[in-house]
């Protein structure tokens, strides 16, 4: 597994569908337009509270009036993963 960022749909506390979608961190909305288009959804506005939570903790979640069409779920999040990195914090301690 590469790294990227996972998308999931969440409707009625249950994820419906996810993607994961290869990019580097710093390039996450471009990552999120492919997901966006690979799930047949659209992209949701990104505002600068969207940008503060990525920058601060590689997450963010988009509900409904954060898209410009009605969509069928209760919320996106948008989360960036990296196996290595994880890997390398438990090597750190052995």
């Amino acid at each position: 597994m590469t790294q990227g960022i996972w998308v999931r749909l969440i409707r009625h506390g249950k994820m419906i569908a996810s993607e994961v979608q290869p990019c580097r961190v710093e390039e996450w909305e471009e990552g999120l337009t492919e997901a966006c288009r690979r799930m047949d959804v659209p992209k949701p506005v990104i505002l600068p509270r969207h940008e503060r939570d990525y920058a601060g903790f590689h997450q963010a979640r988009f509900l409904p009036e954060h898209f410009v069409e009605s969509v069928p779920f209760d919320r996106m999040e948008v989360e960036y993963i990296d196996p290595e990195a994880k890997r390398k914090v438990n090597e750190k301690y052995l």
